[in-house]
């Protein structure tokens, strides 16, 4: 299981409000409904920064991170642990 998670960054509050996308059988289910959950985020919102990440359910690293300051999408090379952009 996969799971997808929307965090954002709220003016004036300290911790970032964190949202449960969703939990998926399959990975890359789990990172469409990522990358739609940053599409809906991108429409008209500039003033908050949002990040989203697509991980094994109740794992510590990510699959896929991608933020709403960018067009760049990355996943993390486990055997390095660098962060490698999806070309």
């Amino acid at each position: 299981m996969f799971e997808a998670i929307q965090f954002i960054e709220r003016p004036g509050r300290p911790e970032p409000m964190e949202s449960h996308l969703g939990e998926f059988e399959d990975e890359m289910a789990a990172v469409e409904a990522a990358r739609d959950a940053r599409r809906g985020f991108m429409t008209g919102n500039e003033t908050e920064y949002a990040w989203w990440v697509v991980r094994k359910q109740g794992a510590q690293l990510a699959n896929f991170i991608a933020d709403s300051k960018s067009d760049k999408e990355f996943v993390l090379d486990l055997t390095s642990g660098e962060l490698v952009e999806i070309a």
